[in-house]
């Protein structure tokens, strides 16, 4: 069977791309129904797009590649596009955008989006080779126990990272990537839970708690999650992209204020109560406890000099600890690195060397933040590829 393209793999990248290419056009996915990590993000609710979006909010080995298709198919289109589909949404916090009801109106619109534009969705549908013979692509398929040879003139990787393997999720577009001669980064898991081996945290687990949480010269206000095996919530997961093994992270308790004059003054009233009781009055009760245990804080406030106190807030500011590691691609959000940006035009997202392949997502090494900022990359990256294949004659 020919196609004029076809994509291999229907999240969210590849079903966007699929609604712009035009011609005979086919998606490919082993899974069972499109769109599994749409469906299940933001709570069930899909956190689809930041409203400040921008190429300061992604990672990569080049920071300038992703500013034309983000340029080019901004947060506003997406929005105008859902407003079309009659799709309700909010704003959480710092900008992100939610659907009203549930992240399966965004998948049901991107299919209706493909049935409009005439392309075929094929679930339930194995890739087990791809080869090019200098003029197309072949792409060996196993669907319902049967092999089925397909041809293309567009191929298009849109089989995302490795994050959430029990959701499906490969190397597969490194693997082909790499077969073409497209170079690939190494990949990392990244918006993802930091684990300490010592369980330090078991007793406060599920305490939530406002810092400012660095790793290297990245820093980012947000919420703090105690668990089981580490540290987790947006803090956490935001800076997990930045962290190194090996490398400390520092928690700042108190980002917004310090609390040396308030203990000080404290210190003239209540001097006879113990400085952990006095600590819990400006943090949780649990975390003060857990304070107190782990830096041997003890006596009243009255023992405590100036130069003890300002020594007590110094460590409140600069909380610094060294993870274990994280959990991994097991329930990380996103893949850090992938297919270099080098090997791919900007504005197309073609393989320089190998005409007729795109690579969009996640498979490429750009990463966004926690907050909408991934789903943005894959509306923009799919779209450019998706303009870029109908621009053909």
């Amino acid at each position: 069977m020919t196609w004029d393209t076809i994509i291999l793999g229907a999240g969210a990248a590849g079903m966007m791309c699929a609604t712009q290419t035009g011609g005979r056009t086919l998606v490919l996915d082993h899974a069972k129904a499109p769109g599994e990590k749409i469906r299940i993000s933001g709570g069930g609710r899909c956190n689809f797009t930041n409203m400040y979006a921008g190429p300061e909010n992604f990672l990569s080995g080049n920071p300038h590649f992703c500013k034309s298709a983000l340029s080019r198919y901004t947060q506003w289109d997406f929005i105008d596009l859902i407003t079309a589909h009659g799709i309700a949404y909010h704003e959480k916090t710092l900008g992100q955008l939610f659907c009203d009801t549930t992240a399966k109106d965004i998948v049901a619109m991107l299919r209706a989006e493909i049935t409009k534009s005439g392309a075929e969705l094929w679930l339930e549908t194995a890739i087990t080779n791809v080869t090019h013979d200098g003029t197309s692509f072949a792409v060996t398929v196993e669907k319902s126990g049967r092999r089925e040879a397909l041809t293309c003139t567009n191929l298009v990787l849109a089989t995302g990272g490795k994050s959430i393997p029990k959701m499906g999720a490969t190397g597969l577009a490194y693997d082909i990537a790499r077969q073409f001669g497209l170079a690939v980064k190494d990949t990392r898991a990244g918006l993802v839970p930091f684990t300490f081996s010592d369980g330090r945290f078991k007793a406060i687990s599920g305490l939530s708690h406002p810092v400012r949480a660095t790793a290297g010269e990245t820093t980012f206000d947000e919420a703090l999650l105690f668990t089981h095996r580490g540290l987790s919530g947006p803090a956490m997961l935001q800076i997990s992209s930045y962290w190194h093994e090996g490398q400390p992270i520092t928690l700042d308790l108190f980002p917004d204020a310090d609390p040396f004059e308030v203990l000080r003054t404290r210190r003239q009233g209540y001097g006879r109560r113990n400085l952990s009781t006095e600590l819990a009055t400006l943090l949780p009760a649990r975390l003060a406890e857990l304070l107190t245990d782990q830096w041997q804080l003890t006596g009243n406030l009255a023992d405590q000099s100036d130069v003890a106190l300002r020594a007590l807030c110094d460590r409140l500011h600069g909380w610094t600890m060294t993870p274990s590691g994280t959990e991994g691609y097991r329930t990380a959000e996103v893949t850090l690195g992938g297919i270099d940006t080098n090997a791919l035009s900007s504005k197309t997202m073609e393989a320089k060397a190998m005409p007729g392949l795109f690579v969009i997502g996640e498979a490429v090494d750009v990463t966004g933040w926690l907050g909408g900022f991934n789903f943005q990359w894959a509306w923009s990256s799919g779209w450019a590829a998706g303009q870029a294949i109908a621009a053909r004659p």
